[in-house]
């Protein structure tokens, strides 16, 4: 018992935010130390996948046939086409788009539900890059005391030397990132030969002159600062947390008081409450914002995990337990003060709620996808007139059609219409089978408009009837339907 220290003697994190607190701080120069560990093992694997998925995606290829491009992922901006592999989104479609929008948007609510800023930490481009361009500082120019004796020193051609090769592969790196991102809108190895000889479209060197500027900028010089006063998230998700979310958390019930490990070593013994917490500053020297952990969740700090990695190393130097800092809740610290059992509740209502939103939203966009037609059918009725009186009575009324063939050949429609007693129909340029429909000839990956003329008899009709018009595919049998009105008297 002489271990733990009691509640009166806990000195509670600094509150991280003051009334009278600038609104802007000037900015200090932010030099993370290196640190080995479970979670920076996490960041290095996070990391090299989603930096290997953005750059080396657009070469991927994929069959879909002849007359098709064969690039795994492209934005066929030309054709108004988005490829993902064995997906093919045209614009009419664009709920598709919205429906992946949404589920990006629950699994961010869902992270942040179970563990706060996940994202921040680990998946984040702005984090993913910046982490990528400290490594290569730290490569090429040392730790932080390092660059501070070669300065002391005055070694100024070394340093420019060291400085220039640093910005030499920041800026290699910033410009692969503008001509990765290019390469997702054409095809990848041709536009990648077209660049390289200077044939390339100006547009796709524009784009990529922009996306190098701003990686180069944001990873490179404003790095924590985009994550606290650029970044709307971080306000978004506190409100959007709860007591239960996990977050990167100082145990002060372990930690404080504070002091050198032989003093508490010696304070334990003698029974006085002592804490685990040896001040060294190790938190704070990896954090990439600067951020310290033991004042309490900051909005600076983007949960990221290092400085539990720095932590544990100094815990096991000195013989005390690892996890000083953690994955924890302010609410289960107080509850050890307290003598109160620990409360972890991942599975809870809004954790279940994202999930299964999540569920059915993929679910219905799973479902659309494999129950969706190759062939789409519009119908627009004119307006002016509404209908025209012949001049054996009959009434005809004047459709515009529009047919989409999503197939890569040829593909031969016939029309007809129902809801009408014996209704006629005629198309203009078109040709009328030996049952009466219309019959039209829709080209490869195009969309074909027609005018239709639906004439019935004036004796049993109604001022407005409902028609529905059924597409099909002479060849597959497939069917698209479309409604409209048939106007009268």
């Amino acid at each position: 018992m002489a271990d733990a220290p009691l509640a009166s003697n806990l000195a509670t994190p600094e509150p991280a935010g003051e009334d009278d607190a600038p609104l802007y701080v000037a900015r200090k120069a932010i030099y993370p130390q290196a640190v080995k560990g479970q979670f920076r093992r996490i960041k290095w694997i996070v990391l090299a996948i989603t930096l290997g998925i953005y750059y080396f995606l657009p070469f991927i290829r994929w069959d879909r046939g002849p007359n098709a491009p064969d690039q795994a992922i492209l934005v066929d901006l030309a054709n108004n086409r988005f490829y993902f592999f064995f997906i093919e989104i045209w614009p009419q479609e664009v709920y598709y788009i919205t429906g992946l929008l949404i589920l990006a948007s629950l699994a961010l609510f869902l992270m942040n539900a179970v563990a706060g800023r996940l994202w921040c930490g680990y998946l984040c481009p702005q984090t993913v890059w910046t982490d990528l361009f400290y490594s290569i500082e730290r490569l090429i120019e040392g730790e932080k005391r390092d660059r501070i004796r070669r300065e002391k020193e005055g070694r100024k051609l070394e340093i420019f030397s060291l400085r220039l090769l640093k910005h030499s592969i920041w800026l290699m790196i910033a410009w692969w990132t503008g001509g990765a991102w290019v390469l997702y809108f054409a095809d990848a190895p041709t536009l990648v030969k077209e660049l390289a000889t200077f044939q390339a479209p100006m547009i796709a060197y524009i784009w990529i002159g922009i996306l190098t500027f701003t990686t180069y900028t944001l990873a490179g010089f404003m790095r924590e600062q985009v994550c606290t006063y650029m970044c709307p998230w971080p306000r978004i998700q506190a409100a959007l947390t709860d007591e239960y979310a996990l977050n990167v958390t100082y145990r002060y019930d372990r930690g404080e008081p504070r002091g050198s490990a032989k003093k508490n070593d010696a304070l334990r013994k003698a029974g006085v409450p002592a804490g685990d917490c040896v001040d060294c500053g190790q938190c704070v020297a990896v954090c990439p914002t600067g951020v310290d952990i033991r004042k309490g969740l900051q909005l600076d700090c983007i949960q990221c995990g290092l400085c539990i990695d720095a932590c544990d190393t100094v815990m096991a130097k000195i013989g005390r337990p690892t996890r000083l800092i953690a994955y924890d809740t302010d609410m289960n610290v107080q509850a050890r003060i307290e003598g109160r059992p620990e409360v972890r509740r991942i599975l809870r209502p809004r954790t279940v709620l994202y999930a299964g939103l999540i569920a059915l939203v993929g679910a219905v966009m799973i479902s659309a996808l494999a129950f969706r037609n190759n062939a789409d059918l519009s119908v627009l009725h004119d307006r002016n007139p509404m209908f025209v009186r012949l001049s054996d009575g009959s009434i005809r009324n004047a459709y515009t059609v529009r047919v989409g063939n999503k197939h890569l050949d040829d593909r031969r429609f016939a029309l007809t219409v129902t809801g009408l007693n014996a209704p006629k129909i005629d198309i203009v340029g078109g040709e009328i089978d030996s049952q009466g429909r219309a019959v039209l000839t829709v080209k490869p990956d195009q969309t074909l408009e027609a005018r239709v003329l639906v004439t019935a008899s004036d004796n049993t009709l109604e001022p407005s009837t409902t028609l529905t018009f059924t597409l099909t595919d002479l060849s597959s049998g497939e069917t698209a339907h479309a409604s409209d009105h048939f106007k009268a008297p």
